[in-house]
C-alpha cells in the first residue's frame, strides 16, 4: 500500500491536513462528473504547486497525431485524446491586494477535504496564514449537477480572521489551455467568440480538427454574511479568457461569499449558431432557481441513483467506503442516456489512455449497468458498438482483411483504432470476443433476444470472418493456429497460440452460427436481410465451422493446465511471492525486455477465459488453473484482482478473495499502483462491483434465472445489493448463516439458491 491518508468513513472520501505532495493525487480522488463533463479537484483560487489541470467535456475529443519512433504499415494516423476544456471553475481571491495561494501561505492548518458521495458534492476547508499576515476561513463547496447536465456550481466563502480587509473576487473562464498529454505540446482550441451580457460571460471556441464547438459560461454573485451584494462587477476581457472583479469590504469576521454558476454547451446538442442563447437559457433558469434549490436537487438525484445502485456494508468501514467510492465514478462517468458515449478508463479523472473506448466497456462494466440501470442503458452500449461496425470493417481492412470481416479497435472515439503500441494495435485481438461475450451476457440477462436479429448478428458475422482469415491451419499440429498475439496478459507480446485468444475465437464462430440458426428459425425477415447484406454463405459457414472445431489449444500434461501460449513453459517459473518488494511494480522497475522474458502475469489471462465461459470447465479444473496462474500473477493492471477475487470466492477461498476485493476496491483510495495522480481506474470500478454481486453473491444467469451461491467474507456482519433483473427489482441480504431475499413489484419471481429452487413473492421477505 502506496498511501493511507484517505480517512475511512461510509459515505464520504475525507483528507485531513494539507501537503502539498498529496495535491495531484487528491485532484483525482475528489473529481466530480455527471456523465456529460467532469472536473479534476483543482482548487478554484491561484495555486503555484504542482497540479494537474483536468475540466472535460464528454464526447469532445482530438486526433493528436501518433508519435513513434519507426512508423509501420497499418499504424493509425492519430491518438484520439479527450481534451482539457476550457477552464470554468477558477475564481482568483485577492485580500488586501495579495493573492490567495496555499502554495505561498506562511501556515496552512484544519485543512478538509470531503466528497460527499451520497448527496454528490465537494467541500473544502482551511485556515491559513498569508504573506500579509491576514489570518483567513475558506470554505468551498462545488458540485456538477446531475439534473441539469450543463451546469456546475460554486459557493466560495472567505471570512478574514484577525483584521478588517478589501476582499476581491475574481470568477474567470479560460479558453487558454492545454492537454498534460500532448504528443507535438499542440494547441487542441481555438477561440471563435468572446463576449459578455449583463454579468454572464461567454467564450466559445472549437476543437481543431474534429470541429466540435464548445462554449463555456459564467455568471456570479457576491454575498456577504448570507445576504446578497449587489456589486457591479468590473470587466477584464482577453483573446481567451474572461474574468469579472467584485471587490468589497469585509469587517473582521464577517463572510463574503461568492456563488457561481458555469459550464459548457456544445453543438452534440445545440446548433452552433445558438450556443451562446443556449448558455444564457441555462444560466438564466440556474439564477432563477437558485444555489441551494440546484444544490437540493443535486441530493435527491443523488438519492435516486444510490437506492439501486448502492451496495452496503455492515463491519467494514474501508470496505465500505471503497465500493461506494467505485460506484460513485461509474456513475458520474456514464449514466447510459446517449448512445454517443461510452467510458473511458479514466473517466472524468485524467487524460491518461486518451480518455477513449476499450475493451473494458464490454468486459467489466456493461454487467453493472444492466443489473443496477435497466435494459435500454446496456442496449446504448451494445448500440454504441454496432453503430461503429463500418469503421472495424475499415480497420480490418487496412490490415489486409476481407470480405467484411471486422476488428474493433483497441482504442476509440469514433470507431477508427487510434492505439499506436504495435504489440497492442495489431496484437491484442481478444478484444473482438469481448463484442460478442457482451451481446450474449445482454441477451441472457435480459432475456431480450431481439437485439441480436436487429443488430447484434451483423457484428457477430463480422468478427467470425474476422477469425476464419486470422488463424491459419498448421500442417504440424493438424488444427488451425493464432500467432503472433498478444493476450489480456500485456507482459507478453507477440507469443504463438495465446490459449484465451484461441478459445475466444472458437466461441465466437459457435455462438454466431447458433445464433444464426435461432434467428432463421425465430425471425426470417431478420434473416434474409441479414444473410442479403453480408452475401454469407452456407459454404461460408461450413468454412468457419472447421476452424472453430479444429481450433488448437496449448495444453500441459504435466501441470494438467492449458498454456497461457505455446512456450509458456520455456520460461524460469519463479512465484510471485519470491520476488523481492524493492522490484515491484516490475512495470516501474524493469525494462521492457526482461518483462516480456518473464514469467509474470500483468492480469488475468488463461483465469479471464474461465471467468467468461465458466460453464464450460469443472470446478476442479478452476481449481488447478487458479493454482497454477495466480501465483504468477503481478495484478498490475487494474482490471486483475476483480476476476481473481470471483473466481476465489468460487473456490471457498474467502480470505484470498476478499484480500482481492480490497484491492480492487481500494487500487485508487489507497494507490496500490503508486499512479492516482494521472487519474481513476473507471472502469475496473465495474469489476469491484462484480466482485461483491458474482463474487461474495455468487450471482449467475443459467437458462434465463438467477442463480445465487452466496457467501460473507469474515468479519462482516452482513452486505446486500439489488440486482434489476428483466424489469423485477430483487434485493439480496447476506449475513453470516442467512441469506433474505425482497422483490419488488407485483409478480413472483423462481430463483435458485445453492442449487435449490426458491419461489420470492413480491413485497414478502424470504430468508434462507
Amino acid at each position: 500500500m502506496n498511501q493511507d491518508y484517505i480517512k475511512p468513513d461510509n459515505w464520504s472520501i475525507l483528507e485531513e491536513g494539507f501537503d502539498v505532495d498529496r495535491v495531484e493525487s487528491s485532484e483525482s480522488l475528489f473529481s466530480l462528473g455527471n456523465g456529460a463533463m467532469g472536473q479534476r479537484a483543482n482548487f478554484e483560487e491561484q495555486y503555484s504547486g504542482s497540479t494537474f489541470q483536468g475540466s472535460y467535456i464528454a464526447g469532445v475529443y482530438y486526433p493528436d497525431k501518433t508519435k513513434v519512433g519507426w512508423w509501420k504499415n497499418g499504424y493509425p494516423e492519430y491518438f484520439a485524446k479527450v481534451l482539457n476544456a476550457p477552464n470554468w471553475i477558477g475564481i482568483n481571491v485577492l485580500i488586501n491586494g495579495e493573492a490567495l495561494d496555499l502554495y505561498k501561505c506562511k501556515e496552512v492548518r484544519d485543512f478538509r477535504r470531503e466528497l460527499n458521495m451520497k448527496e454528490g458534492w465537494y467541500d473544502r476547508s482551511f485556515t491559513a496564514v498569508m504573506p500579509n499576515d491576514l489570518e483567513v476561513s475558506v470554505k468551498v463547496t462545488r458540485f456538477l449537477s446531475i439534473e441539469r447536465n450543463e451546469l456546475g456550481a460554486i459557493n466560495y466563502d472567505v471570512q478574514v480572521l484577525n483584521a478588517d480587509a478589501t476582499v476581491v473576487f475574481e470568477p474567470y473562464i479560460d479558453s487558454g489551455i492545454t492537454n498534460e498529454d500532448a504528443n507535438w505540446e499542440e494547441k487542441f482550441w481555438e477561440v471563435q467568440e468572446v463576449k459578455t451580457d449583463e454579468h454572464k460571460a461567454f467564450i466559445t471556441s472549437k476543437t481543431l480538427k474534429t470541429e466540435f464547438f464548445a462554449t463555456v459560461f459564467m455568471q456570479s454573485q457576491m454575498f456577504k454574511d448570507g445576504k446578497v451584494e449587489e456589486i457591479e462587477p468590473s470587466e477584464v476581457i482577453f483573446d481567451e479568457k474572461i474574468s469579472f472583479r467584485y471587490t468589497t469590504e469585509a469587517k473582521k469576521g464577517e463572510t463574503v461569499s461568492l456563488q457561481k454558476f458555469a459550464g459548457y454547451v456544445t453543438d452534440m446538442n445545440h446548433n452552433r449558431e445558438d450556443l451562446i442563447f443556449a448558455a444564457k437559457n441555462v444560466l438564466d433558469k440556474a439564477v432563477a432557481a437558485g444555489y441551494e434549490t440546484i444544490l437540493q436537487e443535486q441530493k435527491a438525484a443523488w438519492a435516486g441513483i444510490w437506492e439501486m445502485a448502492d451496495i452496503s456494508i455492515q463491519g467494514d468501514v474501508k470496505a465500505q467506503q471503497g465500493i461506494r467510492f467505485n460506484i460513485f465514478q461509474l456513475n458520474q462517468t456514464y449514466l447510459g442516456e446517449d448512445a454517443r458515449l461510452n467510458i473511458g478508463p479514466k473517466g472524468f479523472t485524467g487524460e491518461k489512455y486518451g480518455g477513449s473506448t476499450y475493451w473494458d466497456t464490454e468486459a467489466y462494466c456493461i454487467p453493472f449497468y444492466m443489473a443496477t440501470k435497466d435494459q435500454h442503458v446496456a442496449r446504448n452500449l451494445l448500440t454504441y458498438r454496432y453503430n461503429q461496425l463500418d469503421k472495424a470493417i475499415e480497420n480490418a481492412k487496412k490490415l489486409g482483411f476481407t470480405n467484411g470481416a471486422a476488428l474493433y479497435p483497441m482504442v476509440t472515439m469514433n470507431g477508427e483504432e487510434s492505439h499506436n503500441e504495435w504489440e497492442i494495435t495489431f496484437e491484442e485481438i481478444h478484444r473482438n470476443g469481448a463484442m460478442v461475450v457482451a451481446i450474449k451476457r445482454y441477451v441472457d440477462y435480459t432475456g431480450d433476444f431481439s437485439y441480436i436479429p436487429e443488430k447484434g448478428l451483423e457484428v457477430m458475422i463480422a468478427i467470425a470472418r474476422f477469425w476464419h482469415q486470422r488463424a491459419n491451419y498448421s500442417n504440424q499440429k493438424n488444427k488451425y493456429v493464432i500467432l503472433g498475439v498478444t493476450g489480456p496478459n500485456e507482459y507478453e507480446n507477440n507469443v504463438n497460440n495465446n490459449w484465451y485468444t484461441n478459445y475466444i475465437a472458437k466461441w465466437c464462430i459457435d455462438y454466431c452460427l447458433e445464433s444464426i440458426a435461432r434467428v432463421k428459425e425465430q425471425y426470417a425477415i431478420d434473416h434474409d436481410r441479414v444473410m442479403s447484406a453480408t452475401s454469407l454463405s452456407s459454404e461460408e459457414m461450413a468454412a468457419w465451422k472447421e476452424v472453430a472445431d479444429k481450433m488448437y489449444f496449448p495444453y500441459s500434461e504435466e501441470y494438467q493446465v492449458y498454456l497461457q501460449q505455446d512456450n509458456f513453459l520455456d520460461k524460469e517459473i519463479i512465484p510471485v511471492s519470491d520476488l523481492s518488494k524493492t522490484q515491484r511494480p516490475i512495470n516501474q522497475k524493469w525494462s521492457w525486455d526482461r518483462i516480456l522474458r518473464s514469467c509474470y502475469i500483468k492480469q488475468a489471462d488463461v483465469l479471464q477465459g474461465f471467468y467468461f465461459f465458466e460453464d464450460d470447465f469443472s470446478k476442479e479444473e478452476l481449481e488447478k488453473h487458479f493454482d497454477f496462474y495466480e501465483p504468477l500473477t503481478v495484478h498490475e493492471s487494474s482490471l486483475s484482482p476483480c476476476v481473481h477475487s470471483i473466481q476465489a470466492a468460487a473456490l471457498d477461498r474467502m480470505d484470498q478473495a476478499y484480500q482481492f476485493y480490497l484491492r480492487t476496491s481500494r487500487l485508487d483510495l489507497d494507490d496500490y499502483n503508486n499512479e492516482v495522480k494521472e487519474g481513476c481506474h473507471i472502469t475496473s470500478m465495474a469489476g469491484t462491483w462484480m466482485s461483491i454481486v458474482e463474487g461474495f453473491g455468487g450471482m449467475r444467469i443459467k437458462e434465463g434465472k438467477l442463480f445465487f451461491a452466496p457467501k460473507i467474507p469474515n468479519g462482516w456482519e452482513s452486505f446486500s445489493f439489488k440486482v434489476n433483473f428483466r424489469n423485477q427489482i430483487l434485493k439480496v441480504n447476506v449475513a453470516p448463516g442467512k441469506t433474505s431475499f425482497a422483490l419488488e413489484g407485483t409478480d413472483s419471481l423462481e430463483i435458485m439458491v445453492n442449487g435449490k429452487p426458491l419461489k420470492v413473492e413480491p413485497n414478502n421477505l424470504v430468508s434462507i
